[in-house]
């Protein structure tokens, strides 16, 4: 079978592109490591910016104002699953596992049918719940 060299150049662009957007997004499916935790972390409800989130690299965390109307009580850490992570009580007891979806975004299903989603920094509106954090790069903005 003989392919055509205007035919061999589109199929070569398409290999080239799709293996750009695979080493952009590489991270679907993989724990969350303590270096890239550590900053600030938009808690987003539905489609709306609720929080900011402060994770630690020593697998802190401290829940911003406003989050207490989508997080469970009691988060003070951190750990990391299979799949992603999971924000933990202060006996590392999981509260709430959020699934890697990619490199800085993590989803946990809920049952009201709402997910929450967790974002790599991302600042809500001003006067909100960031007073004191800062926030992460977001690579894909």
């Amino acid at each position: 079978m003989k392919i055509p060299n205007g035919s061999l150049f589109i199929v070569a662009a398409a290999l080239l592109a799709a293996s750009a957007v695979a080493a952009a997004d590489n991270e679907a499916g993989v724990p969350l490591s303590p270096t890239e935790a550590a900053g600030g972390w938009t808690v987003e409800d539905g489609s709306a910016d609720v929080c900011m989130l402060k994770l630690t690299a020593d697998h802190g965390a401290a829940p911003g104002q406003g989050c207490a109307q989508v997080l469970p009580a009691g988060v003070t850490g951190w750990k990391a699953t299979g799949d992603g992570m999971a924000l933990t009580d202060a006996g590392g007891q999981t509260l709430l596992s959020f699934g890697r979806w990619s490199n800085s975004l993590f989803v946990a299903h809920r049952s009201s049918g709402t997910d929450l989603r967790l974002m790599r920094g991302h600042d809500p509106a001003p006067g909100t719940s960031t007073a004191g954090l800062t926030p992460g790069p977001r690579p894909y903005d």
